[in-house]
């Protein structure tokens, strides 16, 4: 027992001790038992009692290879986890997911793996998924590798995918219903009377906002809305130019719907420039929700349910891994919620 003590207890010792074959103590230790493999009762037990004796923690290592269940989730971000040009963009949704783990009884585990020359992140960088310490793993960022992605499912390796990624073949993923809550902006606007509304859509394409699109377009048609010379492609880091806002003003626009918030608020420092009120001469909405504490009026806009994503992520999750068969990929979109802000007001021109 004396070098027992001194070091860290392993299951040979529980073997000497429980009067057993250390192949018995890893099955009872790693639950490995099957219709073909039983252990006595009896036998069970007095394995747990030398182990708890013992002080014996399992090696999430060594269990993860040998097959077993750690009862670890990996988390893994495909790009820094703490930008500090982003805010708090994934504060909530690691707050769902470390919410969601700790009901369902699992511990958390960060992945984080060196960018490369090209600026990515890759899982099999070294050529080995080491995310396999974990039993599965969430997986975010906004700018994805789609073939990891696309190799971890053809492994077999469970994971959860937050946001919706075009990768051959089916995946589970949970998202925001981007889609319907354009049209819920598009639809407040036109019910202001706003007729000719301008659209700074996103110059580099990506499926969010691929389905922030497919929502405006659908609200446009549903409206007869005529979007000619208002439809204007542009970059979240540069935002429009004032030229470019004078030219859609000159089109008749009264309203702008931005595909991001941060384009949203350069447009409104644009238009103050200019000297146009808003609401009352023009309104602005964004297709997302601001960073905390941003000082101004408050931006019309949908909010993303960023922690119910990352509670929804850990749950679509621990399903597969709860499940001995295969489990179909399933694909989630969450509602946003539409806030009627205060940079959005009647229009005053008319039709």
């Amino acid at each position: 027992m004396k070098d027992v003590q001194r070091r860290r207890p392993r299951q040979s010792d529980i073997a000497k001790l429980a009067g057993v074959s250390q192949t018995t103590v890893s099955i009872v230790i790693n639950g490995r038992e099957s219709d073909t493999i039983r252990i006595p009762p009896e036998t069970r037990q007095r394995v747990f009692e030398v182990a708890r004796e013992l002080g014996y923690v399992a090696d999430p290592v060594a269990r993860s290879l040998a097959g077993g269940m750690n009862r670890l989730i990996g988390v893994y971000t495909f790009e820094s986890m703490f930008p500090m040009d982003q805010h708090d963009f994934y504060h909530p949704f690691l707050v769902g997911i470390e919410a969601a783990a700790e009901a369902l009884g699992y511990d958390m585990l960060m992945f984080t793996s060196a960018t490369g020359s090209d600026g990515g992140r890759s899982i099999y960088r070294d050529g080995v998924n080491r995310l396999r310490l974990a039993d599965g793993c969430v997986l975010l960022g906004k700018e994805t590798n789609r073939d990891d992605i696309a190799r971890l499912r053809d492994e077999g390796f469970r994971f959860t995918l937050i946001g919706r990624r075009d990768v051959p073949g089916p995946i589970t993923y949970v998202t925001a219903d981007y889609a319907t809550a354009t049209e819920k902006v598009v639809d407040h606007l036109v019910e202001l009377g706003h007729e000719r509304i301008a659209y700074l859509t996103a110059a580099d394409p990506s499926e969010p906002t691929a389905d922030r699109d497919t929502g405006f377009w659908a609200a446009r048609d549903r409206h007869g809305l005529d979007t000619d010379g208002l439809v204007l492609p542009v970059r979240k880091e540069a935002g429009p130019t004032a030229d470019e806002v004078r030219r859609l003003l000159g089109a008749g626009a009264t309203a702008f719907v931005a595909h991001e918030s941060v384009v949203a608020l350069r447009l409104l420092d644009l238009l103050g420039d200019l000297g146009v009120d808003v609401p009352g001469a023009c309104s602005v909405a964004a297709l997302n929700d601001p960073p905390d504490a941003v000082p101004g009026p408050e931006l019309t806009c949908f909010r993303i349910p960023r922690r119910e994503m990352g509670t929804r992520a850990v749950e679509l999750l621990v399903e597969q891994l709860d499940l001995d068969t295969e489990v179909e990929p399933q694909a989630v979109a969450l509602p946003c919620t539409f806030v009627a802000g205060q940079t959005s007001g009647p229009n005053r021109k008319g039709s």
